[in-house]
């Protein structure tokens, strides 16, 4: 049994002494760029390829004369994450405010041009998601939107007519997202419009800055 037992022990020894049995090997992979690297997250909420319908309320607080309350509906297609194609119709009422009341008393006897906002029909062509500090505590996106469209509206002053014009409107907004298919969504405009007034029958540049709140529903997709 000797001569077994140390041819073995011989065996074990080589084998732990051989260069090939080592447990720590240097593999090159070469140097790893940054385009190299990409984080893989799987979204909760995906929008790519869906459709998605909202009801929205808002108002104008910056207009001095009148009081503006109005509503609209909404109607995106998404084309991917980042980008989607968007429609809106809304109309209003105003409302004047204590400021033009004091005007066009017989104080003052002027009565300013101030128009109330009807309705309107915007395009958005470009819509951008971005991610807050990598945290996802609350699921949302941050958009840009820029938007052309046609604005109608009618003047608060008897027999004032009303004005028809292009309106270019950029804005920003965010999307809270409650559920796959539910978000809340709200947004700050700006509609910069060209008007032509038939009561003074002369052409005018005009903005209606607005915030807006609305409930969306997203439908479609890819499960």
């Amino acid at each position: 049994m000797r001569p077994v037992m140390t041819a073995l022990c011989l065996t074990l020894a080589s084998a732990l002494v051989t260069p090939e049995a080592s447990a720590q090997e240097t593999i090159d992979l070469g140097v790893i760029k940054d385009e190299d690297i990409t984080v893989v997250q799987k979204l909760l909420y995906p929008k790519e390829g869906r459709m998605e319908l909202g009801l929205h309320l808002g108002v104008m607080p910056f207009d001095a004369y009148v009081t503006n309350a109005h509503g609209q509906l909404s109607f995106n297609q998404h084309l991917s994450e980042r980008f989607s194609l968007s429609v809106l119709a809304g109309g209003g009422t105003g409302f004047k405010t204590s400021v033009y009341k004091k005007l066009e008393s017989p104080a003052y006897g002027v009565a300013p041009y101030a128009y109330r906002y009807l309705a309107g029909v915007e395009w958005a062509p470009i819509y951008a998601k971005m991610s807050f500090n990598g945290r996802k505590v609350v699921h949302y996106d941050v958009y840009l939107a820029g938007r052309l469209g046609v604005t109608f509206e009618q003047s608060i002053i008897e027999g004032g007519g009303s004005a028809l014009g292009p309106t270019l409107s950029p804005g920003i907004g965010s999307r809270l997202f409650l559920s796959r298919s539910t978000a809340l969504k709200a947004e700050f405009r700006d509609d910069l419009m060209l008007q032509r007034r038939s009561l003074t029958e002369t052409t005018a540049f005009k903005q209606n800055a607005s915030v807006t709140v609305g409930f969306t529903l997203l439908t479609g997709g890819k499960e």
